[in-house]
């Protein structure tokens, strides 16, 4: 895999794990609006937030490396295929999460804001860990420099948000359309190109 590729998928796969954290950075906006030095305690607060995802999935897909044989590393596509198929039957059950919710009754802080992004982001860690586990160290450096460049893009457009409602509303409609498609394409692409049952 070229590391071109590697960079375009890597802004697909941080879209779609990360268009949620748009709606609740807006109401961190909203909420500090008109205070000073809101947007950098939310940009460092979602840094140290997401940079602490980052990690925990590099350790993680790091020790399965490790500790795994090869043959069995195409056979992580099957947690994206099934996290996409369960985000898939969330979605058309109409269970999702309220990420309102999860801000409810907070002060702007960057300790809140990196709290709320490391909570919000254990999908993330489940959704990165079998990605790098089977693409190889310098797609994984590429994944990471996009994810980390890609973040204050995450805060700018969040910032944007906040003061239309409109687009918050289009964002929170399709994003769990675009979750669960995303994941199942990963996954099956990864076990194709891994070979996995005969593929």
């Amino acid at each position: 895999m070229n590391l071109l590729a590697s960079a375009l998928q890597a802004v697909g796969l941080f879209l779609a794990t990360n268009i949620d954290d748009i709606i609740v950075l807006s109401l961190f906006f909203a909420r500090g609006s008109g205070v000073r030095g809101t947007t950098r305690s939310i940009l460092l607060g979602q840094y140290l937030g997401f940079g602490a995802i980052l990690a925990a999935s590099v350790l993680v897909a790091v020790g399965a490396t490790t500790f795994l044989p090869d043959e069995a590393i195409a056979y992580f596509g099957l947690i994206l295929l099934l996290l996409g198929v369960y985000a898939a039957w969330r979605a058309w059950r109409g269970r999702e999460d309220d990420d309102e919710q999860k801000t409810a009754g907070k002060k702007v802080a960057v300790s809140t804001v990196a709290a709320v992004t490391f909570a919000n982001g254990g999908d993330n860690i489940g959704v990165y860990v079998p990605v790098f586990v089977t693409v190889g160290l310098p797609a994984v450096v590429a994944y990471s420099i996009v994810f980390l460049a890609l973040v204050s893009v995450l805060v700018v457009t969040a910032r944007y948000v906040a003061t239309r409602k409109a687009i918050a509303e289009v964002l929170e409609r399709w994003e769990h359309v675009l979750f669960p498609i995303v994941l199942i394409g990963l996954g099956v692409f990864i076990l194709v190109e891994g070979g996995a049952f005969g593929l």
